[in-house]
């Protein structure tokens, strides 16, 4: 039962304790993993172990995904896959509320999580031909 009343950050305290009693800290904040770096405490960050228990996404793969929302970029529209991965569907806008077969073209990767990029499938079969 330690307080460590000299110091105010939550953090801080988190991070001493965890050196005095050699522990992990498991976080998703991107602050305390860097901080945490500097005390020379060891991190698993949350995000890094869900990404590594997700299925492989690989472009050319097929999906369903409802398109919930348009996307930043014109045309754009975004959808969500079941453990919460967001898909960017170019050319998605005019599909917002339907089930919608694409094409994966790319994946991105970050500590963050990842984002998959996608073409509703009539259109990339209609440029391939």
């Amino acid at each position: 039962d330690r307080d460590y009343e000299e110091l105010t950050e939550v953090d801080t305290k988190l991070l001493r304790l965890a050196k005095e009693i050699e522990a992990k800290v498991v976080t998703n904040d991107f602050n305390l993993n860097k901080v945490a770096e500097l005390y020379g405490v060891q991190v698993l960050n949350i995000n890094d172990l869900c990404n590594a228990i997700k299925p492989a996404v690989l472009p050319g793969e097929e999906m369903l995904v409802r398109v919930l929302r348009d996307g930043k970029e014109l045309g754009q529209g975004i959808g969500y896959l079941e453990d919460g991965t967001m898909i960017v569907v170019e050319g998605g806008k005019s599909f917002i509320g339907i089930d919608l077969e694409v094409l994966v073209t790319s994946v991105l990767q970050t500590s963050a999580g990842r984002m998959i990029f996608a073409k509703a499938k009539y259109l990339a079969v209609k440029e391939s031909s």
